[in-house]
């Protein structure tokens, strides 16, 4: 069944349309890659999908039932949750205050549960619990990042959106972060994952969607994906 879809769906910034009746399905409990080159919609498709970009039209569903009009809030309040690209933390709050707000987005969770999985976190990122009083600006572009994927664990999202989480990052520190990704899809997490590096994302993935110039042109497993022309072809040229 799927947790969410995307029927026909058109928008863009100011006059110029960067999604051109773009269609996609995501099965709840998948973890889905989006990929194509730069500039074809694929961050795009991440805020039209948390409300943070209106889909001028088309549909949005969640579970079922149309989100068009629903607020970027009560998209999040449903359980949808956006790692933007560049981090998407509070960099004039401390660790610790940022972890604080994460846990208190946790729809439904009570207070022993939002404990334990605070608890959980800085088992797993124990670079965070060293830096817990260090304002979240001054860490290093890695420990951010780290941060901001805490988000993920302690909000305790229905469906995570992931926008290129490993750029400008060192290989190192991409490992660690995609070993944590690996980690919540074996919770069971929806995922929809916009990344660069494709390696991570074909053995993540359990679908693949390829995007240029704002519309779907390769759907399937990441295995169809490997044995097509799509990655060496003209959709992954430059620009």
């Amino acid at each position: 069944m799927a947790l969410l879809d995307l029927e026909a769906v058109h928008s863009g910034y100011g006059r110029v349309e960067v999604l051109h009746g773009l269609s996609l399905s995501v099965p709840a409990g998948a973890t889905v890659a989006v990929l194509g080159p730069n500039g074809v919609g694929k961050t795009t498709l991440l805020r039209v999908i948390s409300g943070t970009l209106p889909a001028w039209s088309g549909t949005v569903r969640f579970d079922g039932r149309p989100i068009n009009r629903l607020s970027p809030y009560q998209r999040a309040r449903q359980g949808i949750t956006l790692i933007p690209e560049g981090r998407g933390i509070f960099p004039g709050l401390s660790v610790q205050e940022n972890l604080g707000i994460a846990t208190h987005a946790a729809v439904g969770a009570d207070a022993e549960w939002r404990a334990r999985r605070l608890d959980d976190v800085l088992k797993t990122f124990p670079r965070l619990a060293e830096r817990s009083l260090q304002r979240a600006g001054t860490l290093s572009g890695g420990e951010q990042q780290m941060l901001a994927l805490c988000r993920a664990f302690l909000a305790n999202p229905r469906l995570l959106l992931l926008d290129e989480i490993s750029m400008g990052l060192a290989p190192i520190i991409v490992e660690e972060l995609f070993a944590n990704v690996a980690r919540l899809k074996s919770e069971g997490l929806t995922i929809v994952l916009v990344e660069q590096y494709f390696t991570y994302a074909l053995e993540l993935a359990d679908i693949c969607y390829v995007v240029s110039k704002g519309q779907v042109v390769f759907a399937g497993e990441p295995a169809e994906l490997r044995d097509s022309d799509v990655l060496t072809g003209s959709y992954f040229g430059a620009g």
